[in-house]
């Protein structure tokens, strides 16, 4: 079974979640990862979740505000032994709930054409394709998604 613990980016299964994200991106970004990481800093994450099976930390996620009606979610990870067991559905709907307390009325994200099963998670949980936005307009690997969470 699946939980999902609310906790902020000093949670130290979230840091080593991240630091195993950071590993994979390096690969699948190639050339362009410097320019993405720097937009992926940790600090003073406020809303973070740790995803948890048999108390061993296997997935995560975060949102930070964007604006006043949008949060964007950040740093969406999943250990590849534990995908295709809802764990990364599970955490981004434990994102946009809270999203929703925080009255916040839109989630938006970023992630890349190198990762088709990132695409197919936000297709097939309600995201639509927008244009990329702030740092990420003009660039070629990025796909960028909007769900509105109002209730």
């Amino acid at each position: 079974m699946i939980s999902i613990e609310r906790t902020t980016s000093e949670n130290p299964n979230f840091q080593q979640l991240v630091v195993l994200l950071d590993e994979y991106l390096r690969i699948t970004d190639g050339d362009e990862h410097a320019f993405y990481n720097q937009y992926n800093n940790i600090e003073n994450l406020q809303e973070v979740v740790v995803a948890y099976s048999e108390n061993l930390a296997v997935g995560c996620g975060a949102i930070k505000p964007y604006d006043s009606d949008t949060v964007e979610i950040k740093r969406m990870f999943v250990l590849p032994e534990a995908r295709g067991q809802g764990v990364a559905t599970k955490t981004l709907s434990a994102l946009e709930q809270w999203a929703r307390e925080l009255n916040y009325k839109k989630c938006i994200l970023e992630t890349g054409k190198r990762q088709p099963e990132a695409i197919a998670l936000y297709s097939k949980t309600g995201y639509e394709v927008i244009p990329n936005y702030g740092q990420y307009q003009g660039m070629e690997n990025s796909v960028c998604f909007l769900k509105q969470v109002e209730m």
